[in-house]
Order: C-alpha cells, then sequence, then structure tokens
C-alpha cells in the first residue's frame, strides 16, 4: 500500500531523475532537479525553434498534471477555441516535450494512477462495495482498473494516426 508521502517522495525522486541528479529526494535536491532541468530548457531554446503542439489528455486528472509540470517550468499551455477541455497546446520546443517533460509527465501519471487505483480499490473494499464476477476476480479485473494513462502529443495541424 503506497502512503501519501512515499507517493510525494516518488514524485521527487522522479523529477530528479530526469534533472540527473543523484540524491534521494530531499526538498533541496528537488529543487535543485528543477533548476537543472529549466536550465536544460534554455539549452533546448537556444539551439531549436519553438513549435505550436496540441495534448490530448485522457481525463480531467491527466490535464490537471500537465499543467502543473507545465506550470513548474514556466510554460504556459492554453486552449484554442473549439478544443475540448482535456485538450491543450503548448508552444515549446520539440526536444524539451520529447526528452524532459514528456517522460516525466508520463512517470508522474503513472505513479498517480497507481496510487489513485490502489485507494480506490482499498475504499471500495472496505465500504463493502466490491462487485463479484464468475471468475471470482471481481468487476475490474482484466485490467479496467489498472489501465494505463494513453495520450497523443503532435505539432498542431498534423494528424496523429493513433
Amino acid at each position: 500500500m503506497t502512503t501519501e508521502q512515499e507517493l510525494r517522495d516518488k514524485l521527487r525522486k522522479i523529477e530528479a531523475l530526469f534533472a540527473g541528479a543523484a540524491t534521494h529526494g530531499e526538498r533541496l535536491a528537488a529543487m535543485a532537479a528543477r533548476d537543472r532541468i529549466l536550465e536544460k530548457l534554455k539549452c533546448f531554446e537556444a539551439q531549436e525553434r519553438p513549435v505550436e503542439m496540441k495534448f490530448t489528455l485522457g481525463d480531467g486528472w491527466h490535464l490537471r498534471l500537465f499543467l502543473a509540470l507545465c506550470s513548474r517550468y514556466g510554460l504556459n499551455p492554453y486552449r484554442c477555441h473549439g478544443q475540448r477541455r482535456t485538450t491543450v497546446t503548448l508552444v515549446d520546443v520539440p526536444s524539451f516535450v520529447d526528452d524532459l517533460l514528456w517522460p516525466e509527465f508520463t512517470q508522474l501519471a503513472d505513479a498517480l494512477q497507481d496510487y489513485l487505483g490502489e485507494a480506490t480499490e482499498r475504499i471500495i473494499r472496505e465500504e463493502g462495495f466490491e462487485v463479484e464476477n464468475s471468475s471470482g476476480g471481481g468487476f475490474f479485473a482484466g485490467g479496467l482498473a489498472h489501465r494505463r494513462f494513453r495520450a497523443r502529443a503532435h505539432p498542431m495541424g498534423e494528424e496523429s494516426t493513433a
């Protein structure tokens, strides 16, 4: 069972991993990791031209996580008129998004998804609302409750093939 503090530590370690830090997630190390990521962003911006990219996120929770991560790095995502509420546009250099932002987002999203899945299952079990089926594994057995986050990111104007 994952506690909230363990989740917070895991999130700091993931951020430190993407910044190249070798410490164990202390607050100062996490701040230094953030600064290193911002430095990498500046290097990418000096080498490449920013591109407008559209991100179609699965649900409101993933949208909030993506917006928070963008805010942490000083990025300003926005929605265009007519876009769904879980779709955002971001102008940034592709290498920063591909090498740092998106991989970090997917790891954080997986960690949060696992935590929320465990919490949901525990609450359902403790309150006696679990649904059993003939296979004995419960309604959510078979992966529905553990479905992984899927999102698409592609430059504006290009249609996704997924």
